[in-house]
C-alpha cells in the first residue's frame, strides 16, 4: 500500500471516528439531561426525586413573597363557635353559700349564667329496627289478610341504608381498602361485614348513580372550558389509563385500556367538545379540530427550567419571565373588572413571543446533515428543540390564557382531581378487575362533583340508598 492510498484510508476512519464521537457526546449529553431531571423541571413524580443521592438546593418556580408566614394582618381566625340549640344541657348549681353556708332553696333564680359546651359523640351502636307482618282473619268472610313488609326489606336479615352509606363514605371517599373498611365497622358497630357485602354497596351505589353521571358528561360536553388529563394505574396487575374532564363544578372519570384515541372515543365527551380544551399536550387531543386548545404553561415553565439548568441556555430563563409576566398582566387586568388585555399590551405580548421563539429555534439549529432518525423512523431532536418548535407551531394554544380570560395558566384543576385517583392506588393498590375500576370511576365522578358544589358527600352518598338521589347542578361553572 502506498502513501496515497495509506493516507486516504486514515481520512476516511477519522471521519468514522469523528461521526461516532459526534453520536456518543450527543448519547452523553442526553443521559446527563435526564440525570438533572427531576420534579422541579420535569412531569416527573415526586417520589423519583428519592432515587437522587446528590440533593438539590430547592429552586421553586413559585416567587418568593414579601409576607411573613402564617395569618396576615386582619385575616379572621378561625375556633369552636357555641351551638345556639344544644342537644343536652347539664346545670350545675350550687347547694350553698360557699361564705355563709347558707342553704339555696331550689325556687332561687340564678343571678348570672356562664355558659360552656362540649362537642362530643354519642355511643356508636346499630339501631336495629324489626319490622312484623300481621295476619288478621277478618270476622264477616272469615278470609285471612296480612300486611306487607316495606319495598326495600327483601331480606330475613339485612343491612340498612345507613350502613351501605357508610360503607361506600369509606370506601370511595376515604379510598380505605376493604379489609381495613371491614375492621372498622367491626370495631366501631361489631358488625361483621363480608368483603362481597362491600362490593355490593359499590356497585349498588355505581348503579344508582350512573344517571347522574351521564347528565355530569352531558353538562361537561356543552362547557366552554374543559380541563383534560390521563395518568396510568393499574387494573389486574396490568397498566391501563384513567382518563378525566372537569371543570370547577363537574368531574368525570373513566379507567381504559388505551391512552390514545380509542379511549377518547369510547369515554365521548372529547369527540363532541366544541369549547377550549385545557391539556398537557399529548398528541391524541390534537386529532380534534372541532374545538379549540389551550396547554399547561405550568408544564412549560419546568420544561424551560431544565433547559435552563441542563444545556445552559438563556433563552430559556427568558421565555419563563415572559410567560409569568404575562400570567401577572392577565391577573392584573382581572383584577380591575377588565375583560380582556389593553390592545397595545396584547401586541407586545405577541412581538415578544415571536422574539424569543426566533431566539430559541437560532439557538438550536438543525445540524447540517438533518436530524437523525429514531428508532421509530421519526426525527430525534433535542427536548430544547422539540420545545422550540411546539412553541412556534402551537402559538395560539400557548398563549391561550393572554386572549381568553375564561381559560386557565395551567392545567392544574385536572391534576388536582386526577391525583385523588393516585392516592387511591398508593392506599388500595391496584384494582382487580375493570368492573371494579369503573365503579370505583363512577362513584368518584359523583362524589367528586358534589364537593366542588358545596354539598355534603355524607349526605349525598345517603340519598343514593334513602332516596331521593341528590342531584348537582350539571352546569359546567
Amino acid at each position: 500500500m502506498n502513501l496515497q492510498e495509506e493516507n486516504e484510508q486514515l481520512k476516511q476512519e477519522n471521519k468514522e471516528l469523528r461521526e461516532l464521537l459526534k453520536i456518543a457526546l450527543g448519547r452523553i449529553e442526553e443521559l446527563e439531561a435526564q440525570q438533572g431531571q427531576n420534579s422541579r423541571n420535569s412531569n416527573w413524580p415526586s417520589s423519583r426525586d428519592k432515587g437522587h443521592k446528590k440533593k438539590r438546593k430547592q429552586n421553586n418556580l413559585r416567587q418568593k413573597s414579601d409576607k411573613q408566614s402564617g395569618g396576615q394582618p386582619g385575616h379572621k381566625g378561625h375556633t369552636l363557635e357555641m351551638s345556639a340549640e344544644p342537644d343536652k344541657v347539664e346545670q350545675h348549681r350550687p347547694e350553698k353559700c360557699e361564705h355563709c353556708q347558707q342553704p339555696f332553696v331550689p325556687e332561687q333564680a340564678a343571678a348570672e349564667l356562664r355558659r360552656r359546651q362540649v362537642l362530643d359523640l354519642p355511643p356508636l351502636q346499630v339501631e336495629v329496627t324489626e319490622h312484623q307482618v300481621e295476619c288478621l282473619v277478618c270476622q264477616e268472610c272469615g278470609q285471612a289478610s296480612e300486611g306487607q313488609f316495606p319495598e326495600e326489606v327483601t331480606q330475613l336479615v339485612q343491612y340498612g341504608p345507613g350502613v351501605k352509606a357508610l360503607a361506600v363514605y369509606l370506601k370511595g371517599e376515604q379510598l380505605i381498602p376493604y379489609g381495613r373498611t371491614q375492621q372498622m365497622l367491626a370495631d366501631l358497630f361489631s358488625l361483621p361485614v363480608v368483603q362481597g357485602s362491600l362490593e355490593n354497596f359499590m356497585e349498588l351505589a355505581a348503579t344508582k348513580v350512573e344517571p347522574v353521571t351521564e347528565k355530569i358528561k352531558a353538562g361537561l360536553i356543552g362547557a366552554k372550558v374543559a380541563h383534560y388529563d390521563e395518568s396510568g394505574f393499574y387494573i389486574g396487575g396490568k397498566r391501563q389509563w384513567l382518563h378525566s374532564c372537569s371543570t370547577a363544578n363537574l368531574t368525570y372519570y373513566a379507567p381504559h385500556r388505551s391512552r390514545g384515541n380509542k379511549a377518547l372515543k369510547a369515554i365521548g365527551i372529547l369527540p363532541h367538545f366544541q369549547g377550549t380544551a385545557v391539556h398537557d399536550n399529548w398528541s391524541t387531543y390534537w386529532s380534534y379540530d372541532q374545538c379549540q386548545h389551550a396547554l399547561c404553561n405550568v408544564h412549560h415553565l419546568r420544561e424551560l427550567k431544565a433547559i435552563e439548568e441542563n444545556f445552559g441556555q438563556s433563552w430559556a430563563t427568558r421565555f419563563k419571565i415572559f410567560l409569568l409576566s404575562a400570567k401577572a398582566a392577565v391577573e392584573q387586568a382581572k383584577a380591575e373588572g377588565k375583560a380582556t388585555l389593553p390592545k397595545a399590551k396584547g401586541d407586545q405580548i405577541d412581538r415578544l413571543y415571536t422574539k424569543l421563539v426566533n431566539a430559541a429555534l437560532k439557538a438550536n439549529p438543525p445540524p447540517p446533515e438533518g436530524w437523525p432518525k429514531g428508532s421509530r423512523g421519526r426525527p430525534k431532536k433535542p427536548k430544547a428543540r422539540n420545545l422550540a418548535e411546539r412553541f412556534d407551531q402551537r402559538r395560539q394554544a400557548v398563549l391561550a390564557f393572554v386572549f381568553d380570560f375564561k381559560v386557565p395558566f395551567d392545567n392544574n384543576l385536572a391534576e388536582r382531581d386526577i391525583r385523588m385517583l393516585k392516592v387511591q392506588q398508593k392506599i388500595s393498590g391496584c384494582f382487580r378487575s375493570a368492573h371494579g375500576a369503573q365503579t370505583f370511576c363512577t362513584i368518584r365522578s359523583y362524589i367528586s362533583t358534589i364537593r366542588k358544589q358545596g354539598f355534603s358527600v355524607w349526605l349525598a352518598l345517603n340519598s343514593l340508598f334513602s332516596g331521593p338521589i341528590l342531584q348537582p347542578a350539571f352546569s359546567p361553572g
